[in-house]
């Protein structure tokens, strides 16, 4: 099969890298200098590959997994990555908090959970408007650093292609980072769990987790009396793969490549790579691109998405139905999560289709205080959670995991949680430049939550 026509079928003409340039495009910055742009596009297009086709089909695989209710996902990681943060203890500390929650989530699902970081590539970020105006001067809005500055100045704001070059040498940095850990006993099952009984004991909810953490302990131990302790593989190291949005689409292009052994186009800038709710336009360029790489992807689907727009996009971007192929991401809000998401899910099923769901309880719940500084409600966050997982059993269906905006550091930009920081803690440390993201304690106690409900209810469906 020729590498044109790879993604050739029934949805759609045959498929190029640049066929996307022949669609309307939403969310794209504008460049001033073409001919800059294009000398970066074609710098890129030399540089190897970040990821490899391989890697994306052992991540599809383990996605088919998850469609099937056999696997839980685990999607995590920033809201915008910063060049800013590009050092080894911010990754070691991401990847960390998402190696405590994965074990957690693990006892409470009772399957294996898919490790899919928001790192190495979560640098461009879609915004509800073109400009941002203060103090009288409007100026093009920060669009994630891999496109222009978050300073408010004319110099900042100027789309930059090089700021692509920098985007790619970052991402192979954390990607050699976290490859690393995966496989050099960082991540040993043992020394995680010591790493959340530390959490529990930190904890003003100690009492209500020890349960769950002194069980995951005799689990540990009884693997270590069936010889799983010490060094073994399955115990020393794990999996982990990589996500963003492909939002950018010059520079996705400029990294995709055609695999040597099937001859299919590979989108190598990630392993995952998804669509945002803003640019999810069927003739759009964005739904053009994805559909043509053979990585799983992703779509984000909103509240304001129908039943008919839904089934349209994933014939679009899963022609073939193929098991792990796509994962349609939930973000409806906790107000909205029980009326929104059943008809979507039932007229998927009814179809036929097989895809992940996982819930985004993040982007659904973001609000602004009376001075302005966004913020999320860690309440609002694990509402939106228990009703996705309420839907999901209402329906008979297996739910594939969840999508969090959250970080390793000991940030202030979400309230709630069990140390109730309120507004009044949001300038501690208010880092992120876009969306506010859970804290590390924030995430580890919410994972420890998710796995207490899917307990729950596992014990529910077993009597």
């Amino acid at each position: 099969m020729s590498a044109v026509l790879s993604a050739t079928g029934p949805a759609g003409p045959a498929w190029t890298p640049s066929s996307w340039r022949d669609r309307p495009i939403r969310q794209a910055p504008s460049y001033p200098d073409q001919a800059a742009l294009e000398a970066v596009e074609a710098r890129l297009r030399a540089y190897p590959p970040l990821v490899f086709a391989g890697e994306a089909r052992r991540l599809k695989q383990q996605l088919a997994l998850a469609a099937e209710g056999r696997a839980f996902v685990l999607q995590g990681g920033a809201c915008a990555e910063s060049f800013g943060e590009f050092t080894a203890d911010v990754i070691r500390d991401t990847f960390r908090v998402l190696l405590q929650m994965a074990v957690v989530l693990t006892f409470g699902a009772k399957v294996p959970v898919v490790k899919l970081g928001r790192m190495a590539g979560q640098f461009a970020k879609p915004r509800s408007a073109d400009t941002e105006t203060v103090g009288g001067e409007s100026l093009p809005c920060y669009r994630g650093d891999i496109v222009n500055g978050s300073e408010f100045s004319a110099r900042a704001r100027l789309p930059d292609p090089l700021r692509m070059e920098t985007g790619y040498f970052q991402s192979a940095g954390i990607l050699n980072l976290l490859r690393a850990f995966a496989g050099g006993g960082y991540a040993n099952l043992h020394q995680v769990h010591r790493w959340n009984l530390g959490f529990v004991e930190r904890s003003p909810l100690a009492a209500r987790y020890q349960d769950l953490a002194q069980r995951i302990d005799e689990t540990l131990a009884f693997m270590g009396a069936c010889g799983l302790g010490g060094n073994a593989p399955q115990v020393d190291e794990t999996e982990f793969y990589t996500s963003h949005e492909a939002l950018l689409l010059p520079y996705e292009q400029a990294l995709t490549r055609v695999d040597s052994t099937t001859g299919d186009w590979y989108g190598c800038s990630a392993h995952f790579l998804w669509i945002g709710d803003r640019t999810r336009q069927p003739d759009g360029a964005h739904v053009e691109f994805l559909r043509g790489v053979r990585n799983p992807v992703g779509l984000k689907v909103g509240p304001t998405t129908t039943a008919d727009d839904l089934l349209r996009l994933v014939d679009l971007l899963n022609p073939w139905n193929e098991a792990g192929r796509l994962t349609l991401i939930s973000r409806m809000g906790a107000d909205g999560v029980r009326r929104h998401l059943p008809p979507l899910l039932r007229a998927v099923q009814k179809a036929g289709r097989s895809v992940v769901w996982l819930c985004d309880p993040m982007h659904g719940n973001t609000v602004s205080t009376a001075s302005r500084v966004k913020t999320r409600s860690f309440d609002a966050i694990l509402s939106e959670l228990r009703g996705f997982f309420d839907v999901f059993a209402a329906e008979g269906a297996r739910p594939g995991g969840i999508h969090v905006e959250m970080t390793g550091q000991d940030v202030t930009e979400c309230v709630g949680g069990a140390h109730q920081l309120t507004e009044a803690d949001l300038g501690g440390r208010y880092e992120t430049f876009c969306d506010p993201r859970l804290n590390a304690e924030q995430s580890l106690e919410m994972a420890f939550l998710v796995a207490e409900e899917l307990t729950t209810r596992h014990r529910a469906a077993a009597r």
